[in-house]
């Protein structure tokens, strides 16, 4: 029995000199606006994104330009008479040709187009990709916010069982107090540095995370600085739901992706239904002795005829093509709307079950604590008692910020569903 307690002494101190390494890293507190701004400069998916809106504005420039002209050539490689590459006066004959080709139908200016919409989607895919990563940036800081104020729930407890273990091994010595109470103490205190380490090991992930997002390569603790008042967030007003969806349509990035498509295939089909008219090659010639003239100059038009091929496989799949993004359009618009609802509901209910009257019980139970506290060192109480209470102390602020943290991700989700901040959070 006495070596089973001088190995549980010998854990506990190991672990307490843990849990206060563990609480010296240095930490950077940062706020959402300042974890954006540092966001918006440094991630990595982002840059990759914007240069892909690069690429397609030189698609743009591209569609612009003619097609270059070209060039024929035939002339005569030898001959009894001249030998090689004679091409005098009276010997030799000389071809040359250059020909430009003329689309017609506006198929520049179509394709122009088509590579305008392309850009236009590129942008809103990049605000999309935004929205999600911030939107992923603010959970994260927001869970590590409901961590840290976990772990202050277990620390203050730690630390007063930790004054009362002192008091309590002084009066060991002296025989006012039975070894079985003080080690129910002790394993008390055993019992909240382990769920302290827990709260500390779902940290790990999260920082990893976060600081993948910003590309921060340091290993110091970063730590969210919120300013919002939680008693305003209790009191918060939103829109109604249809105007809510309205504003999703309105604002959200993937709402105008789907627009643009169905747009973008539109054009996509003007653009097939022009390549089905004939394109016109037109040019000059010069003929050196080949022709009815000794020095012949003509003009020359080209022009292919649509008897076979008049693209009428690419315009009937531009049609279904058409159909098919519009079928997905009404798909995004559903689930906004279902986001929307569920986003309202999820707010709606954390408000009402978040109330003033919890943040003044919270208060209120922190008085009784110390009260407690009191109690059982002046032995008004007994051990059993104290230590129930010290549970449901526990399990009562956790809960509160388990509350608390459901109504501020209900309006992160609710700002994320709308694409927009409908309530501020910094």
């Amino acid at each position: 029995m006495q070596k089973k307690i001088f190995f549980f002494f010998i854990f506990l101190f190991f672990f307490t000199r843990t849990v206060h390494a563990q609480s010296g890293i240095d930490t950077i507190q940062i706020s959402f606006p300042a974890a954006e701004k540092i966001f918006l400069q440094n991630n990595l998916s982002l840059l990759a994104s914007k240069y892909n809106i690069d690429v397609n504005k030189a698609l743009i420039h591209q569609a612009k330009l003619w097609d270059n002209p070209v060039l024929s050539t035939d002339q005569n490689l030898y001959d009894q008479q001249g030998g090689f590459f004679n091409h005098q006066k009276e010997t030799g004959t000389f071809y040359v040709q250059i020909m430009q080709l003329i689309r017609t139908a506006g198929k520049r200016n179509k394709a122009v187009q088509i590579a305008t919409d392309n850009v236009t989607i590129s942008q809103q895919q990049f605000d999309d990709l935004l929205r999600t990563l911030r939107y992923v940036l603010q959970n994260d800081l927001l869970e590590v916010n409901h961590l840290v104020k976990i772990k202050k729930v277990y620390i203050k407890e730690i630390e007063e069982v930790t004054k009362l273990i002192r008091g309590m091994d002084l009066q060991l010595q002296i025989g006012n107090v039975s070894v079985k109470d003080n080690l129910r103490i002790k394993a008390l205190l055993f019992s909240l540095q382990n769920e302290l380490v827990n709260a500390d090991a779902q940290l790990i992930p999260l920082q990893s995370e976060i600081k993948l997002l910003l590309n921060n390569n340091e290993t110091k603790f970063i730590a969210p600085s919120l300013e919002y008042k939680f008693g305003v967030l209790t009191t918060a007003t939103i829109p109604n739901t249809d105007s809510l969806i309205q504003l999703a349509l309105f604002s959200r990035p993937d709402a105008k992706i789907a627009q643009t498509s169905v747009t973008l295939q539109n054009h996509n089909l003007i653009y097939q239904k022009a390549l089905a008219k004939a394109d016109i090659s037109v040019g000059s010639e010069f003929d050196q002795r080949s022709s009815y003239a000794p020095n012949y100059v003509g003009i020359a038009v080209s022009l292919p005829l649509n008897i076979f091929n008049r693209n009428q496989g690419n315009i009937a799949a531009a049609k279904f093509t058409i159909q098919q993004q519009q079928a997905i359009a009404d798909q995004t618009y559903a689930k906004i709307k279902n986001d929307i609802q569920s986003a309202v509901t999820k707010f709606l209910f954390y408000k009402g079950v978040n109330n003033r009257q919890q943040l003044d019980f919270s208060q209120q139970y922190d008085a009784l604590f110390a009260n407690m506290l009191k109690s059982y060192e002046e032995r008004q109480m007994s051990l059993l008692e104290f230590i129930d209470f010290m549970d449901a102390y526990k399990d009562n602020k956790l809960k509160l910020v388990e509350q608390h943290n459901g109504l501020i991700h209900a309006i992160e989700d609710l700002n994320y569903a709308v694409g927009t901040d409908i309530i501020n959070l910094n």
